[in-house]
């Protein structure tokens, strides 16, 4: 069905619905690749949040984001699609019988386009205040997001939001910074509730420290280092000077479609609009994961690997109308009685 300079699928984002795209694709028998702009497989999983605890996979009550990535990895490239990374697609281009794809790192051929890419470009949203991009550097103390948590031992670290992102770091940098404290614009939290009810019971312990309603006015250092960031309480006007190391802004992220949003597909709120198919608007164009919208649509991971096998076993049936839509269940499939060791 392939060759060399033509895949079946192309897979335009690595993340875990791209990578379980690509898992299918192997069980389907269709040759495969896999294009993203990152420099690592995984998305966001192992670019913003890997020491993250995600909980609403089936069948795994918790696990790391970067051991989710790890296994979906694994799984992903069992059957050897081809990776390119570091190739953001620039261009999709409909031709007779194959769609060219254009990108930093040279133009690709292939038979259908599998659209995995999450939100796009998540551009996180920093501080509007001054110092802050004085120190948003690689050594100056202003991050927008926790990569390793050891990078934060033993400082005095202040986080500034309100959300998941915010509430989870601060609980999962007590014991390793030396003050975690938290400041949010406004009285409550938008966390899950559990979560802001743990760090609330933290800050009773001693083990955190909460300020609200209060946003930051200024970060001031000195030889390119935080030593002390200004605050001001949004219900009395008064400011104060709190000494701190670092501080992180998780303040959420503005979503870029990016050049997705000039080829042509129907769009709607900055996601593409597919069928019960996951077709798009342009034949051979399908679309799974965050990216996409449709009545009903439901933002998870678990979701996401639903959408891609269908996907999947639609591109498939376009590339080859004969072929069947659904495969069956992987238990029957012949690739993994042979890896069983059955006849």
């Amino acid at each position: 069905m392939s060759d060399d300079a033509i895949k079946d699928i192309t897979i335009i984002g690595a993340g875990p619905t791209g990578l379980f795209a690509a898992f299918y694709a192997g069980l389907r028998g269709v040759s495969c690749r896999i294009v993203d702009a990152l420099p690592q497989l995984g998305g966001q999983l192992m670019a913003l949040y890997p020491e993250k605890y995600i909980f609403d996979v089936g069948g795994l009550p918790k696990i790391l984001a970067k051991d989710l990535a790890k296994n979906m990895i694994e799984q992903g490239t069992q059957f050897g699609p081809e990776v390119v990374l570091e190739a953001e697609v620039q261009q999709l281009i409909p031709e007779d019988g194959h769609i060219r794809l254009v990108t930093r790192k040279g133009e690709f051929l292939t038979r259908t386009v599998i659209i995995t890419a999450g939100k796009g470009a998540l551009n996180p949203r920093v501080l509007e205040c001054p110092g802050w991009s004085e120190h948003h550097n690689e050594t100056g103390g202003a991050h927008t997001h926790v990569r390793q948590p050891e990078d934060f031992r033993g400082k005095r670290v202040l986080i500034v939001g309100g959300g998941d992102s915010a509430v989870d770091w601060v609980l999962g940098l007590r014991g390793i910074a030396k003050e975690v404290t938290v400041i949010h614009r406004r009285d409550e939290f938008r966390a899950h509730r559990s979560s802001v009810l743990e760090m609330r019971q933290a800050a009773e312990k001693g083990e955190v420290s909460i300020k609200t309603p209060y946003e930051t006015r200024g970060i001031h250092g000195d030889n390119g280092c935080i030593s002390r960031v200004t605050i001001f309480n949004n219900d009395t006007s008064e400011e104060e000077d709190l000494q701190v190391d670092a501080v992180v802004a998780l303040l959420g992220f503005k979503p870029d479609l990016g050049p997705i949003g000039q080829w042509g597909l129907a769009l709607e709120r900055n996601t593409i609009k597919v069928s019960q198919l996951m077709e798009t608007n342009i034949s051979g164009v399908y679309a799974a994961g965050d990216v996409v919208h449709y009545p009903g649509k439901l933002e998870l991971i678990a979701t996401g690997y639903g959408e891609a096998a269908v996907a999947v076993n639609n591109a498939v049936h376009h590339i080859n109308p004969k072929a069947r839509v659904s495969p069956g269940h992987s238990t029957n499939l012949k690739q993994f009685k042979q890896d069983e060791g059955e006849e």
